[in-house]
This record gives C-alpha cells, sequence and structure tokens, in this order.
C-alpha cells in the first residue's frame, strides 16, 4: 500500500471483483486508498482483494437492501467510515421491448438503480457528517443515449445518471461530490464471454462481432478497463473538488 494522494481514505467499490470493478479497485489501491471490494461471491472477492493488495472485502447481493446495508456497516467498522463509494455493480438483460416483460424492468431497476439508492442512504450520512467525500456511479452510455433491444437496461441507466444530477445539488455544500462515469463497450470477461456467445450461435468471427459492438464508436474499439478507472481516481481526488452532478462518457467520442 502507498503514501498516494488517497492514503487512509477507505473506499468501497461495489461489484469490485471482476471486470471493470476491479480495474478501478486496483487503481484505488495503487493511490493510497483503504479499499473494500464488495462482491456477491465472497470467495472470488476475497481472491480479488488479495491479489491486488485491497484491505479487505466483504459479500452481499446488491439488490438485497438489507444485505447490502450490513456489508457497508461490516466494511466501515473494519476500514473506518467511507469516503469514497463507487456504485459499479450492475447488469443488462436484452430483448426487444414487447416481449420484454415487466419483471425485467424490475430485475434491472433493483440491480442497476435501488442498489445505488441502498448504497447512497448507507454512507452518505457519515460523509455529509465528515465534511468530505466522493460518489461515482458507474452507469453506461445507455444512461446517455438509447440502445434498441435494451430498454430495461437502458431505462435503469438513465434512472442513475438523473439521481447522480439531484444528489450533486443536495450535497453541493456539505463537501460531499456525486458524479456518474458513462462507459461504452468495455474488453472485460462479461463482453469476452458475450463474444463467445454470439460466436457459438451464429458463426461469425470475434472480430465481427466486437466490430459490430463497437460500430457506434468513432475510435472503432473497445475501452479499456483502465481508462475507466483513470477517470474515477480523477473524481474522488481533491483537484476534482468542483466536480459534481457529471455524467462522463468514456466512449471514444460515442457520446458528444
Amino acid at each position: 500500500m502507498t503514501q498516494g494522494p488517497l492514503h487512509g481514505r477507505h473506499a468501497l467499490v461495489t461489484g469490485g471483483s471482476r471486470g471493470i470493478g476491479v480495474a478501478i479497485a486496483e487503481r484505488l489501491v495503487a493511490e493510497g486508498a483503504l479499499v473494500t471490494i464488495l462482491g456477491r461471491n465472497a470467495t472470488r472477492a476475497g481472491q480479488v482483494a488479495k491479489a491486488i493488495g485491497a484491505a479487505g472485502f466483504v459479500s452481499a447481493d446488491v439488490t438485497d437492501r438489507n444485505g447490502l446495508t450490513e456489508a457497508i456497516r461490516q466494511a466501515e467498522e473494519r476500514q473506518g467510515g467511507v469516503s469514497i463509494l463507487v456504485n459499479n455493480a450492475g447488469a443488462a438483460e436484452s430483448a426487444p421491448f414487447l416481449k420484454t416483460p415487466p419483471e425485467q424492468f424490475q430485475r434491472m431497476l433493483s440491480v442497476n438503480l435501488d442498489s445505488v439508492v441502498t448504497a447512497c442512504h448507507a454512507v452518505l450520512p457519515g460523509m455529509i457528517a465528515a465534511g468530505t467525500g466522493r460518489i461515482v456511479n458507474i452507469a453506461s452510455t445507455a444512461g446517455l443515449k438509447g440502445y434498441r433491444y435494451v430498454s430495461a437496461y437502458v431505462a435503469a441507466k438513465h434512472a442513475v445518471v438523473g439521481l447522480t444530477k439531484a444528489l450533486a445539488l443536495e450535497t453541493a455544500e456539505t463537501g460531499v461530490t456525486v458524479n456518474a462515469v458513462c462507459p461504452g463497450f468495455a474488453d472485460t470477461d462479461l463482453v469476452r464471454e458475450s463474444v463467445a456467445r454470439i460466436h457459438e450461435k451464429t458463426g461469425r468471427s470475434d472480430a465481427e462481432i466486437i466490430a459490430d459492438m463497437v460500430r457506434d464508436n468513432p475510435q472503432k474499439r473497445l475501452i479499456d478497463p483502465r481508462e475507466v478507472a483513470d477517470c474515477v481516481y480523477w473524481l474522488t481526488g481533491a483537484d476534482a473538488g468542483s466536480i459534481t452532478g457529471q455524467s462522463l462518457a468514456v466512449a471514444g467520442g460515442e457520446v458528444m
């Protein structure tokens, strides 16, 4: 653990044991933060925490309000009050709108929006009392524009962006900032698994599938998770104290 700019600050990263979450957690550790990884699978969360030198881990299903609140309480009991919260946990399901049942909308809202609400409820009182805090919500370009066949996901991520703006206004005079980072398609294990499934079903090459995924990205490439982590790190630092209520796209110019 380094004596970096975030030395001694407790950062909690939900969904921190996979993909973008790991990259964010690893970057915050490198900058000296005491990072708690929160993941649904305790074994995986523990392994990742050990591998990257995180301060610890807790386990919870973020759709379980009581379980998530208790996990955050445990993290704060071990490492002190959370001063950096990164709401990274999320999920996407796809289907044409007319084949998307109400239950799918509820699932997407539960994992992508309700979990953010629960985590913010848990940490905001302590941040306000301390007079400082950083909340970064990992939304998506789907929170800034529409996509076909993922209407429930798009609705949930738009809600996260709206919540970010509202909380930023409510906390503007408290020393707390609230921002969103909105990645495009990123080079994660989940995306690679999706590519493999599409390949198996269609026989298309991986390159063709990825090209289709990134067709709206002017740079025509998947986003490196470390690029998202860099953006998150900047938002958590002292130099970003006047940045609040913003939704920053890390998407190669897809959203301008």
